[in-house]
């Protein structure tokens, strides 16, 4: 063979079948509590009050995935794995979705439908008031989340609205911190964790302005 003739040189992008693989494994991930709450609704495993154990896990795991999320764009730069922000619109719908299940259980099931009743307690109870602001500021995101929408707006435009996020996790995170009456440590850790992402985010951003990028 003609040594002066080179070799094609092999792509090392990952090919379709690996990207749809890694798609329906976060697929799954995501998935996969809330197949495990509807076990437990099944089996009768939801405790004493087991409405509002089925309302607050779904809400909880609602404020998992945006913490996830947001954990994304990190884990892409430290790993320098870059296509793993592909996968952050995904789980941003997720925990949307079981926010919107979180907010239709707590309406359909525990107050029936009731409107004026769900009124009252946007108005007096300070966590669902938090809790509703943080879904409506919620909603437009999950409405752009598509290219579509990324081109109407513009890149920049776009990227401004979605720092909503940064004001709807915390808000989430004190909505969960007023709810629950007596452990408070496990909202306190998702504090912890939202804390350090947003100081890893100053940090980076920092870094990048230092570095002229």
């Amino acid at each position: 063979m003609d040594a002066s003739v080179k070799r094609p040189v092999r792509s090392k992008r990952p090919s379709k079948t690996r990207d749809n693989l890694v798609y329906a494994v976060v697929w799954l991930a995501c998935f996969a509590p809330l197949v495990w709450l509807a076990w437990r609704v099944f089996s009768d495993d939801l405790g004493a009050n087991p409405i509002e154990t089925l309302i607050r896990q779904i809400g909880v795991w609602g404020l998992r995935l945006l913490l996830v999320g947001l954990a994304v764009t990190p884990a892409a730069r430290i790993l320098r794995k870059p296509r793993l922000v592909r996968f952050r619109r995904t789980i941003g719908l997720f925990a949307f979705s079981y926010i919107c299940l979180h907010l239709l259980t707590y309406i359909g099931v525990d107050l029936f439908f009731d409107w004026g009743q769900l009124v009252k307690d946007i108005l007096k109870r300070p966590f669902i008031t938090l809790g509703m602001l943080a879904f409506t500021l919620l909603i437009p995101l999950a409405v752009t989340s598509t290219n579509g929408w990324v081109l109407r707006l513009g890149r920049a435009a776009w990227q401004r609205l979605h720092w909503l996020i940064y004001l709807i996790v915390p808000l989430g995170v004190a909505h969960y911190y007023l709810l629950v009456k007596a452990d408070h440590r496990p909202p306190l850790i998702y504090a912890a964790i939202l804390t350090a992402l947003m100081l890893w985010r100053f940090w980076d951003a920092f870094r990048r302005r230092a570095a002229g990028r």
